[in-house]
């Protein structure tokens, strides 16, 4: 019979050696009884002193007190920490742990040990299966994990420093891992935050000049000037507008977007490649229709031969690019190509006979992954635009060099012209890696300089250009072993006649809510670039300490400057509805999930809809009642014969003036009044009148408003906004500004749930105000109301009650309209 247990052996296994070093570790060493103790006197009898020496009693149990400090950071070092851990945050890296040169020299013998001493199995699950001939390419692994959503060119960056998640089609970059809130609005204030805007959508339309400006007015925001006003036309500025089904204005919104319109060519260089493929007489073949290219990606119409020249300006052949956000970019699509079909359809039939008019068309070609964005804002983005790009040489715009002149000593791109754009060509970043800053001036004045065609002109324009340029034709390690060859380490590499010239255009970017107001203003570019590049010029930018927002960072800039961000801030619109759907499964679901005694009670709170704004019954158009009810036969039929009322969001800069407009009239001249109006606003843009009927139009509109509590509070998102009565309005406006006991009284009145009148869309603290405040949506009516109720009681302010959803307190806030 073999024996139970295995007969001890001289060798030690890894489990006795590992406790061997633990205990080792935990133990302290002991003096030795060589060294003299305490005193002693006649008879053998141990004495102590009666005074003791703090110095020599320290020195004499320096030993111990060493042993002591010593076994303690050994023991914690060696049981829960090792050398990476003990590192300070801002110098652990996920390299670092395989590299031992990136921990400092006293601790790289410890990391050494470490890691050979650390020698694990392999998992049998991270076994290769298959052999080498089947195994996927680490390429063609990425390219599986995207079958359902698509990665930016900086995808692996920002996965190694952000949190991801998918959204819009596309796994995007959230928020850094790193507590970067407040970071990162001082660097959008103060120094420069980037962020990669590429998930962005462009469309390009090309037809005659007439037929794109008539179908983009039917598109677009009927408020201000439109796509096709004059400052537009030339191609040195872009227009911020908002997207509407054709001709359903003011329904039908679809979201908010950018566009500007391709240069004309310069006269003085007619035979230039870039510019010659612009002009009319060399576009190529004409599309025969609208409907050739209606899908989705390259749309060519086909034709037969070549058009001449013509001889009308309104008849020549335009470019024009239509940027918008990506949950919106079919329905921008499906929206223009509609448009551009009845335009023409409206064409051939106004066309005098004999007139040659078959030929006319629009091409629709939807141009996402071959134009990369990013957005980089603050005040020191001109410097580090200014020192990570290198113009060619070869420009000899006299526009362009005394602007790109002006770039160093530029302290905000808010003195240039609003949506000013500028194309140039540079050179491979990689070149003259490392970047350095320019250093601006303190007192130096810089030149004023103004949009023009000139300075926009680019060759990102042509599609043969974008596509040469696709792949760089240098890799990282090509360039490297060039640098190598250098004298002089870090040395910038000189441009050979192979090196890639890479076109770029610059475009102002601003956000703000306008000149009058007292929000922060945000100034800054848009960079957009060739597919292919955004890792060459995205390392560069970052290179110099330059921040990288995440889409929270881009949502806090807007709600700092005060101004409504889409689709979270755009009540009554499809992309709205949509993403408040999924939060609401989302927030839902971990409600649910959490135990009844730890979650808000929102029924014993009083709480009518904690999961989504309920729009519809603030308007009027739905009633808050029991399913269980059955209604009579005189109110079903009342239902059936009243006219369906659809809400809207009333926005543009002309609701303000129209607002101030219908609050002196009385309750039976405002729907006529604002029926009036918009029908005058569809009159200029040669829309026909609005079929909906004046008290339907007035019951449906929603205003978006901009809440800031009296003394205290920051409201949330789906916060509830509450109308106050004459009385207790009074008693608010007699508090002062600080908190009291009368304030501490009036909260805790709990408002009847039928004084909703609106919800917070999004609220938080503000850090560039010190103070909470929140951006929400009210119906016009109860807004026009609310004015009412300040002129009865001799004030300029609008006064409401507003009460988080799961809160108990309601705390007076003032409203103001807001008007972008």
């Amino acid at each position: 019979m073999s024996a139970k247990r295995k007969e001890p052996t001289g060798e030690q296994t890894g489990r006795e050696r590992k406790k061997q070093k633990l205990d080792g570790a935990r133990t302290i060493a002991v003096q030795s009884n060589a060294v003299a103790g305490p005193s002693t006197v006649g008879n053998g009898v141990r004495r102590l002193a009666g005074v003791i020496d703090v110095e020599k009693f320290a020195e004499a149990r320096a030993f111990e007190i060493n042993a002591m400090q010593t076994g303690m950071k050994t023991a914690s070092a060696s049981a829960t920490h090792r050398v990476w851990q003990t590192l300070p945050r801002h110098l652990r890296r996920r390299a670092a742990s395989h590299d031992v040169r990136r921990v400092p020299l006293r601790l790289r013998d410890r990391a050494r040990q470490e890691m050979n001493s650390v020698k694990k199995k392999a998992l049998a699950r991270l076994r290769p299966k298959q052999g080498k001939d089947k195994r996927l390419s680490r390429t063609e692994t990425f390219l599986k994990r995207q079958c359902d959503k698509s990665w930016l060119e900086t995808h692996i960056w920002h996965a190694k420093r952000m949190r991801m998640e998918n959204m819009w089609g596309y796994r995007l970059a959230v928020t850094p891992t790193e507590k970067a809130f407040r970071p990162s609005h001082r660097a959008s204030v103060h120094g420069s935050i980037l962020h990669d805007a590429s998930y962005q959508s462009i469309i390009q339309l090309q037809g005659p000049e007439k037929i794109l400006r008539t179908l983009l007015d039917a598109c677009c925001d009927l408020q201000g000037p439109g796509p096709g006003a004059k400052r537009y036309l030339p191609g040195a500025r872009t227009i911020d507008t908002h997207i509407y089904e054709p001709g359903q204005y003011p329904f039908g919104l679809i979201g908010p977007t950018s566009i500007f319109w391709r240069p004309i060519p310069l006269p003085s260089k007619p035979q230039d490649a870039s510019d010659t493929a612009a002009e009319p007489a060399t576009e190529g073949s004409q599309p025969a229709d609208v409907e050739g290219s209606q899908k989705r990606g390259k749309g060519k119409g086909k034709g037969k031969g070549k058009a001449k020249e013509p001889s009308d300006p309104d008849a020549v052949r335009r470019t024009v690019w239509v940027r918008t956000h990506p949950a919106t970019s079919e329905k921008v699509f499906a929206a223009l190509r509609d448009s551009a079909s009845s335009v023409l359809d409206a064409t051939r039939k106004a066309a005098l006979p004999g007139t040659q008019i078959d030929n006319i068309g629009v091409d629709l070609e939807d141009l996402s992954g071959q134009v990369n964005a990013f957005e980089i804002m603050g005040p020191k983005s001109n410097q580090i635009l200014k020192g990570a790009l290198s113009p060619v040489s070869q420009d000899s715009r006299e526009d362009f060099n005394k602007f790109w002149a002006s770039m160093t000593d530029l302290q905000t791109s808010g003195s240039i012209p609003r949506g000013m754009v500028i194309g140039f060509k540079v050179l491979d970043p990689r070149l003259k890696f490392p970047p350095k800053n320019a250093k601006p001036r303190p007192v130096a004045a810089s030149p004023i300089i103004f949009p023009s065609a000139t300075l926009a002109q680019s060759d990102l324009w042509e599609e043969s250009v974008r596509n040469s340029l696709r792949k760089p034709r240098y890799k990282k390690k090509d360039l490297d072993e060039r640098r190598s060859k250098n004298l002089v380490p870090g040395t910038p590499l000189n441009p050979l006649r192979q090196d890639d010239r890479v076109p770029l255009m610059l475009i102002q970017r601003s956000i703000e809510r306008g000149a009058s107001s007292n929000d922060l203003a945000l100034h800054g570019w848009t960079l957009l670039l060739p597919a292919g590049w955004s890792m060459p010029f995205f390392s560069s930018l970052t290179f110099t300490g330059t921040r990288v927002a995440g889409q929270r960072e881009h949502q806090a800039q807007a709600f700092e400057a005060g101004t409504a961000y889409f689709p979270r801030d755009f009540p009554c619109c499809a992309t709205y509805d949509a993403q408040v759907a999924a939060r609401e499964t989302e927030e839902k679901a971990r409600w649910e999930r959490t135990p009844p005694a730890k979650r808000a009670n929102y029924e014993k709170l009083g709480t009518r809809s904690p999961w989504r704004a309920d729009w519809d019954v603030v308007l009027g158009v739905e009633t808050d009642t029991d399913p269980s009810f059955v209604p009579t036969q005189r109110e079903a039929s009342d239902a059936q014969t009243a006219e369906p009322t659809h809400p809207w969001l009333f926005r543009g800069s002309a609701v303000a003036t129209l607002i101030e407009r219908l609050l002196p009239m009385g309750v039976a001249g405002r729907p006529v009044a604002l029926f009036e109006a918009v029908n005058d606003l569809r009159c200029k843009r040669s829309l026909g009148p609005l079929e909906a009927t004046p008290a339907a139009l007035l019951q449906g509109a929603l205003v978006r408003v901009r809440v800031t509590p009296c003394t205290r509070g920051r409201p949330q998102d789906l916060a509830l906004i509450y109308a106050m009565e004459d009385a207790e309005a009074r008693l608010w406006r007699q508090i002062p500004r600080r908190a009291s006991e009368e304030e501490s009284e009036l909260e805790d009145v709990k408002p009847p749930t039928e004084s909703i009148i609106g919800y917070v869309t999004t609220g938080n603290f503000s850090l560039s105000h010190g103070e909470g405040f929140a951006i929400g949506a009210v119906p016009v009516l109860r807004f026009l109301e609310l004015g009412e109720q300040a002129q009865r009681l001799a004030s300029k302010e609008l006064l409401v009650k507003v009460r988080d959803r799961d809160g108990h307190k309601c705390r007076a806030a003032y409203v103001e309209l807001l008007d972008v």
